[in-house]
């Protein structure tokens, strides 16, 4: 398949962590996101239809600041996803069932302002920060 052949072109996301069985158990068995190729330094995974690789890289882990965002201090380096509410809620479930510690419980964000999303941050094993959310209008996504 053909990038063009996407609706919208996969990004591509490159992170340090210090152990790959590590973030093998975190991104591919807790979060369920298909393991890709692999080497002894790094592994890809289709973390929702985008390619993120988590390289070996100890000394380059770990969240470090963070930004005032609607009363919560939200990591500044963070990644994630964007995903449909029932996706969300069944996500949030899963991981509060695991034991997750969510550095910002899952809620909702902006209520009744536009942009008003259901958010959830949390680390992986490695000290980075990730960030899943849902928007009941996907149409605020981008809103003002």
């Amino acid at each position: 398949m053909s990038v063009t052949e996407f609706a919208m072109p996969p990004f591509h996301l490159a992170f340090p962590v210090h152990s790959l069985a590590a973030a093998r158990a975190f991104y591919g068995e807790l979060l369920g996101c298909p393991e890709g190729r692999a080497s002894d330094e790094w592994v890809d995974f289709n973390f929702y239809g985008h390619q993120i690789v988590a390289h070996l890289a100890p000394q380059e882990t770990g969240h470090r600041s963070t930004s005032a965002v609607d009363g919560h201090a939200v990591p500044v380096r963070h990644f994630g996803v964007v995903l449909s509410v029932p996706q969300w809620e069944v996500l949030a479930d899963k991981l509060k069932r695991a034991g997750t510690k969510f550095i910002i419980e899952p809620h909702i964000r902006f209520k009744g302002e536009p942009g008003e999303q259901a958010t959830m941050f949390f680390l992986d094993p490695s000290g980075n920060a990730v960030e899943i959310k849902a928007f009941a209008d996907m149409a605020s996504l981008f809103a003002k």
